[in-house]
């Protein structure tokens, strides 16, 4: 079934069309109908598979279709900011040959700008939990109006704490409303606060559960000592001119260090950490995004917040510390009908971190064998002339006893 043929007004396919969407991923093809038809819905999918067009789309024709400036409508509840910015992207694009106006609201930023912008009337707000309630404190965001309500990655905002947030709002709410519930992944937790808010008729949509990461993405590991993954990442990075890579490390300060270690070789990189300001993390995702700078070197909190088109690669620098960050990692590239490839640098200390991410998965990951003869070139290939070898073994050492330190920790 085509966009086309779907009972949605005429602007939102032209839109679609315009934007090169001629057939629904398979989230959308169960989900949008059952959206159109008031339904609640509850739905687990991999990351890239189109979760975010599956309730805007449906949303969208449902506001048009009832009329704009009534107030607040649609509540979309995200956990991160660059969640909020990207999904507002997605409505407004979508949405674009339509009258309903989409508000991105988060916190990081200057609310006046987005309190100016709710006064002029707003039909669809997106909004991380903190400034929501701020603004709806201030009596700036009525929730009267409201007719659904999306929580959309669910799972990292019960990991970073929002479960009472979401409780207060659905205090607020009207009681007659529709909810969408959408994550990547699903626990007891997850069940427990879905089951919660939408109705036991609620339409339960679960896609790939045996495969959580989506089949777009070739994913393999490498076995690479902790200090040598610089010398790894420098070739894969020379070997690929012009691909978009993104990098992720495990913490703000190993970030800068790769950051520093790329540009002594003369690769240009950008970083993203919660260490930088909202206004600092805009710009470098408006850089990585046009494609100024193709190196991006990211913690975990960016993991779920970029989505760009066509990144080539991703490359777990660190394994992540949670099995299932590696979902959302990976989901970075291979999103929609692309091809992407994630490649995970593993040093011996990390080798029961990846025993669980291939626990989580229930499958093993392809290990990429390299002679003894290739990992002495990649050594020798790097362009570092830095002498400063006792500086880098201490780092690398201090590194390494924290990361132990902290796994035991959490064991």
């Amino acid at each position: 079934m085509k966009f086309s043929e779907y009972h949605i007004i005429p602007e939102i396919k032209q839109s679609l069309e315009e934007s090169g969407f001629k057939r629904p991923t398979d989230i959308q093809f169960k989900a949008i109908p059952n959206i159109l038809n008031g339904e609640d819905v509850l739905a687990i999918a991999q990351t890239g598979t189109g979760k975010t067009a599956a309730f805007a789309i449906p949303l969208l024709h449902l506001v048009s279709k009832a009329g704009v400036g009534q107030g607040i409508r649609a509540i979309v509840m995200v956990p991160t900011h660059e969640l909020a910015i990207q999904i507002t992207e997605v409505f407004n694009t979508i949405g674009k040959y339509t009258d309903v106006r989409t508000l991105g609201i988060f916190g990081g930023v200057d609310q006046d700008p987005q309190i100016e912008a709710l006064l002029d009337g707003v039909d669809i707000v997106v909004a991380t939990p903190g400034r929501l309630f701020d603004l709806a404190s201030q009596r700036y965001i009525h929730l009267r109006d409201v007719r659904a309500l999306v929580l959309d990655e669910a799972d990292l905002m019960l990991d970073l704490g929002f479960y009472k947030d979401i409780e207060d709002l659905i205090k607020y709410l009207p009681r007659r409303r529709q909810t969408l519930f959408f994550s990547a992944t699903i626990n007891e937790k997850i069940k427990k606060l879905a089951y919660s808010l939408v109705n036991s008729s609620a339409i339960r949509i679960q896609i790939s559960p045996k495969d959580p990461v989506s089949k777009n993405v070739t994913h393999s590991v490498m076995f690479v000592n902790m200090d040598d993954k610089r010398f790894f990442l420098e070739r894969i990075v020379n070997e690929n001119p012009g691909a978009r890579i993104l990098v992720f490390v495990r913490t703000k300060v190993r970030a800068e260090r790769v950051h520093e270690a790329m540009k002594r070789v003369k690769i240009d990189s950008l970083t993203m950490h919660g260490g930088k300001d909202q206004d600092s993390r805009l710009e470098v995702m408006s850089a990585f995004k046009s494609g100024d700078v193709k190196l991006l070197i990211a913690t975990d909190v960016s993991a779920r917040g970029v989505d760009i088109a066509n990144v080539d690669y991703v490359i777990n620098y660190d394994l992540p510390e949670v099995a299932e960050n590696y979902v959302h990692r990976v989901g970075r590239t291979g999103r929609g009908n692309h091809k992407g490839v994630a490649v995970s640098f593993c040093s011996p200390e990390e080798r029961p971190v990846l025993e669980e991410i291939e626990a989580f998965m229930d499958k093993k990951i392809q290990v990429l064998e390299m002679k003894k003869a290739d990992y002495s070139e990649t050594l020798a290939l790097t362009a570092d002339v830095s002498d400063d070898w006792r500086k880098l073994i201490r780092d690398a050492e201090q590194e390494d006893k924290n990361y132990k330190g902290k796994k035991n920790k959490r064991k």
